[in-house]
């Protein structure tokens, strides 16, 4: 939107300095320890539901916990993009280099993305799960799961090519004080030693657009759940029902509220950015696994199961033909 002053067009930026959060001297050391432990908690929760998901017949054979798997696995990545770089903040050692910082920034426009085109797939799992339950197996096997999951990596690839394009094919020349913990579009367009307002629009039209349409999709595919859930004639059935979509609705409550906070407002500058920005990318990771643990009755009973050690043996053995009606829960 501006044009950097005082700058010479022949200087090119080799590297960026993230000037990270601002934070008092004396707390360095507990503010490096509190996102340490909180990028292992993420780590480690993540990667139980992914092994839980991997070694339980019950869950690896349904679209809903392969979803689930794939959302733990890019949550993993997710944080490893961001957080590593964030514990550098807490050094004298802040500088990126330019095509670290183009990496960081592709990484987390693919990897947030294709997160974002996932919520609308679970969304959709769901909706034929509760909606259309008899035809389920048909409109929802593995290999369509498959399917559209590569194609949620396929976008996501896709609009981060573009972002990172778009972002680094402006001129760079001075200065290269990134005001933000990671590089981001907001925090590395100011930098640009050219008009932005053409950047500025496609950010917002983009990723709007992706936001928008995804959200919507997921709005529509919970207005006929609650509608088909309210139809449903015992409190028990309808708790189950209900049980089964929470935990995801509270997923995307905290996936979207920080996304429109920090893209959809195209050109201005909040003190809350920061805050909002590690909520998003550092404690959104960690939030995932502990939701789905403690909200979703089958994830907690296969972790019972593997932990205990019993079960898993006589669920690999073939079982009969059942209803083709999956469960609620």
């Amino acid at each position: 939107m501006r044009r950097n002053k005082n700058t010479s067009m022949d200087t090119v930026v080799t590297d960026f300095i993230l000037l990270g959060l601002s934070h008092p001297p004396h707390l360095r050391t507990l503010l490096f320890l509190v996102f340490f432990t909180i990028y292992i908690l993420t780590q480690l929760g993540n990667l139980l539901i992914l092994f839980t998901v991997w070694v339980d017949p019950k869950l690896h054979a349904r679209p809903m916990y392969i979803l689930l798997g794939v959302l733990s696995f890019l949550d993993m990545w997710l944080s490893s993009v961001i957080v590593p770089r964030l514990f550098l903040n807490f050094t004298p050692d802040k500088v990126i280099l330019y095509g670290g910082c183009v990496a960081q920034l592709y990484f987390f426009h693919f990897l947030g993305s294709t997160q974002c085109f996932l919520y609308t797939l679970m969304a959709y799992d769901r909706y034929l799960a509760i909606c259309r339950p008899l035809r389920y197996p048909v409109l929802m096997n593995g290999k369509l799961c498959t399917l559209l999951v590569a194609g949620a990596w396929v976008a996501g690839s896709i609009h981060g090519s573009i972002q990172a394009t778009l972002t680094f094919r402006l001129p760079y020349c001075g200065p290269n004080k990134v005001d933000y913990f990671f590089c981001d579009i907001p925090a590395v367009l100011r930098l640009a030693c050219a008009d932005t307002k053409v950047n500025e629009l496609v950010t917002f039209v983009d990723i709007g657009v992706v936001a928008a349409s995804c959200f919507l999709l997921i709005l529509l595919s919970y207005a006929n759940i609650v509608h088909a859930i309210l139809k449903i004639r015992t409190a028990d059935g309808r708790r189950r029902a209900f049980s089964t979509c929470g935990s995801h609705l509270t997923v995307v409550t905290v996936y979207y509220v920080p996304c429109i906070f920090i893209y959809l407002r195209a050109g201005s500058k909040s003190p809350l950015d920061g805050a909002v920005g590690v909520f998003y990318t550092v404690v959104t990771p960690l939030l995932n696994p502990l939701i789905y643990t403690l909200r979703n009755q089958e994830v907690k009973s296969a972790l019972k199961r593997m932990t205990a050690g019993t079960g898993l043996g006589k669920e690999n053995k073939p079982k009969p033909p059942s209803s083709p009606s999956p469960p609620l829960f």
